[in-house]
């Protein structure tokens, strides 16, 4: 019979097992507890990521470039805008209002009166001008006369002049020892004295400044102070040695020079050093103060007014209009205004989260129960509200990418019904914090169930790319059917341009989102026969066998090839185009010359004699022309891209082998009766022209390039004119008419490629020579 406990009294084992079974639940229960706490602080920092994320504190910014004003709009609340245009005008007129700014550095003239003493006491201590030394006749101009004469009687002009100058000097030393040189250097001195100041330059250094002839400088001394404001004719010393000029007439004004004024001028021409030297930056800093000084000019408006007109597309000056009345409604919000925005955001954001949390609870317990795996799903979900508004504005309108991004992410790893409901929440969100827009809610929404519906399984990675293509048709469908919706008029579509832009722009996104979450697979490469950049990289790699077999057979084409390729990505990236397909276009565009490596020159080694001495030009023009076919058979034995292959084609275009046509061209002229006149048809390249910008850019890069090793000096100015003068010759010649080059594009590539081979020839220090042992 089995021991009953009494009333009075139990187990002690049982109690302990009472005891032990409370202790677990309590711990079970804190359990619990921390991991609603730990879930209820992950709810709140989202909702809080989400206030800030959305701006609650200020009304949002519902217009955008394009967008369509049925009924139009007018000002609610009087501002002004700034008239940027007009604005700038003044700027810019107030900065051309300040001077070019010289310093003096007056030094410069300290030892111009004792050099002048040196050579009259040495006129005055010679007594033919044959013994006269070198640098002081040629100092006074007397050289020039001597190498002028014709005949044994040349030096008689020479001689008389120097007879002139001794005599005005003072005839003899003794001239020296009476004071009279002494007097006519003080008095040159005070001459000096009337340039010292303002200074001395010369006509060339102001022409190459783009300064006008009439224009005022301004001259600092190089304290930084200024000196004064002076005319060209004030520091230009042949203008001041003029008869009317300040010097010329205190040199025939003084007793002791007037005489001596002629042979003054000469010798101040010749020796008087220029003390002027342009400060660029002071004047840029000066430009730029006179530019800030300037106030901004205004447009003023006023309630009612009209700032787009019914029935048209907001456009860009409109839209900066509506940025300004925004700007000023939103600076004129109170604190308690930003308050109640405030939370109003926060308890509608707390009712979406309610929602979602309750849906969460009852459906995702895995979710809800792991905080990893909800601290990344709601990170998710506001990184991706963030970045949606962000997105938003122009010129990008890209908030589709986080959207569709994130409800494929969630479709992939958790489940359809999950991304739909977060895809509702985000869309949500982000419509009332942008646009708040009904027809804007639709186009989204629809767009992340056309990206949701088909991922109930993901069997590849090529499957997400085809989503984000058809995402990008429902996008382009509904967008352009909510247009036509919205008009009153179907007509008004034919000349409405806007609304197709913006349903391409969305559509291409959608796509570029599929890419993103597929991780830009280059599937399409197969399909369309394109070159994607994953393999234009793995063709940049020089372990190519074509590659090393040019270095082995030309490396003086391939040192040429990886210079081109340098200064053709620079300059195809400062257009906008494919750098690195230019890259590997530059690397492979003259893999043709590796057949007859000899009869190029950059393979020639220095004393040899060139082969082309020994062929008639028409031939040398056929096998420097024949590396272009050469090239293109040897990348598709290779199986080179056919991409790649035009740039091989291409970078000669149609354009003339010059040496060997004038070569051609002279020796028809010696020829009698100038029979057997070169054709320049028969000394071009077959083509075709460049057909593409990366083409046009390969094409200038290549001939800069191999150019400018034929400079024995270059330097910037001189590699600026040879880049200027090729660019100019192929565009005249016709060459970028295929190329969809623009002349603005050929500008920017001119100034690239000047800008890289001024950095590739840059001066460097000369080194000592090593002394020997």
């Amino acid at each position: 019979m089995p021991l009953i406990p009494s009333k009075k009294g139990r187990s002690p084992r049982s109690v302990k097992l009472r005891t032990s079974q409370t202790a677990a639940g309590r711990f079970d229960a804190l359990v619990r507890s921390q991991q609603r706490l730990v879930q209820v602080i992950l709810v709140i920092c989202a909702c809080v990521g989400v206030v800030l994320a959305v701006r609650a504190e200020r009304p949002p910014f519902p217009y955008r470039l394009g967008d369509y004003a049925t009924h139009g709009l007018a000002a609610k609340v009087p501002f002004r805008r700034e008239d940027e245009f007009n604005t700038e005008r003044a700027r810019s007129i107030r900065a051309e209002q300040v001077r070019p700014i010289f310093i003096n550095f007056a030094s410069r003239l300290d030892d111009l009166t004792d050099l002048l003493a040196k050579d009259l006491r040495r006129v005055l201590s010679t007594e033919r001008l044959e013994n006269l030394p070198e640098d002081t006749a040629a100092a006074f101009g007397l050289t020039e006369l001597e190498s002028t004469a014709v005949g044994q009687g040349g030096n008689v002009e020479a001689r008389r002049e120097f007879d002139d100058l001794k005599s005005a000097a003072g005839r003899d030393p003794e001239a020296i020892e009476d004071g009279r040189l002494e007097r006519i250097l003080a008095d040159f001195e005070e001459i000096v004295d009337l340039f010292r100041r303002t200074g001395i330059t010369t006509p060339e250094e102001l022409a190459s400044l783009n300064i006008q002839r009439d224009g005022l400088i301004a001259v600092y001394d190089r304290a930084g102070e200024k000196v004064a404001a002076v005319a060209q004719n004030e520091i230009v010393l042949a203008d001041l040695l003029q008869e009317t000029g300040k010097v010329g007439e205190a040199l025939v004004s003084k007793q002791s020079l007037k005489l001596l004024a002629p042979f003054l001028k000469q010798w101040m021409l010749r020796l008087t050093p220029v003390t002027l030297s342009y400060d660029s930056l002071a004047t840029q800093l000066a430009r730029q103060e006179a530019r800030e000084s300037v106030d901004p000019v205004y447009d003023q408006y006023n309630p009612r007014d009209i700032l787009v007109e019914p029935g048209t597309r907001i456009s860009e000056q409109e839209l900066t209009t509506l940025r300004a009345e925004y700007d000023s409604i939103v600076a004129k919000l109170s604190l308690t205004q930003s308050a109640a925005r405030t939370l109003t955001v926060i308890v509608m954001v707390a009712v979406l989260a309610v929602l979602n949390g309750y849906y969460l609870v009852k459906n995702e317990p895995l979710l809800v129960g792991n905080p990893v795996s909800l601290a990344v799903y709601l990170a998710a979900t506001v990184l991706a509200i963030w970045a949606a508004r962000v997105l938003s504005f122009d010129p990008w309108r890209a908030e589709i990418i986080p959207l569709v991004a994130v409800v494929m992410l969630f479709a992939i790893t958790y489940n359809q019904v999950l991304a739909t409901i977060t895809a509702f929440t985000l869309t949500s969100v982000v419509v009332l914090s942008t646009t708040a827009d009904l027809s804007h809610f639709i186009l989204l929404m629809s767009v992340c169930a056309a990206a949701i519906i088909p991922l109930a399984e993901v069997s590849s990675r090529s499957k997400i790319i085809k989503i984000g293509v058809t995402c990008g048709l429902v996008y382009f469908v509904v967008s352009f059917g909510l247009g036509l919706l919205e008009r009153q008029n179907f007509q008004e579509l034919r000349s409405d341009t806007m609304l197709l832009s913006l349903s391409l722009q969305g559509a291409f996104w959608c796509v570029v989102t599929g890419y993103l979450v597929a991780g830009s697979l280059p599937f399409i490469e197969s399909v369309f026969g394109v070159v994607t950049d994953i393999s234009l990289l793995e063709m940049s790699d020089v372990s190519h066998p074509l590659l090393q077999e040019l270095v082995r057979r030309a490396p003086g084409t391939y040192n040429h090839s990886i210079a081109v390729a340098t200064i053709g990505e620079t300059a195809a990236d400062a257009i906008g185009a494919n750098g690195l397909l230019v890259r590997v276009g530059a690397y492979f565009h003259d893999v043709g010359k590796m057949l007859k490596p000899q009869y190029f020159i950059e393979n020639m080694s220095e004393g040899t004699q060139s082969r082309h001495e020994q062929l008639a030009p028409a031939m040398s023009t056929l096998i420097i022309i024949g590396h272009v076919k050469d090239g293109v058979d040897l990348a598709r034995d290779h199986n080179v891209p056919e991409r790649i292959i035009d740039f091989i084609e291409q970078h000669h275009g149609t354009t003339l082998v010059e040496y060997f046509y004038r070569e051609a061209a002279k020796h028809a002229e010696q020829s009698p009766d100038h029979r057997g006149e070169a054709e320049e048809s028969a000394f071009r390249y077959p083509g075709p022209k460049p057909q593409s910008r990366e083409a046009g850019v390969m094409m200038l890069s290549d001939a800069v390039e191999s150019a400018s090793r034929t400079l024995s000096e270059p330097t910037p100015k001189r590699l600026e004119s040879l880049v200027h003068s090729l660019t100019m010759k192929r565009l005249l010649d016709g060459q970028f008419d295929e190329s969809s080059l623009t002349l603005s594009e050929i500008n920017r590539v001119q100034e690239s490629l000047t800008k890289s081979l001024i950095g590739i020839y840059h001066g460097r220090i000369k080194y000592p020579e090593q002394k020997s042992a």
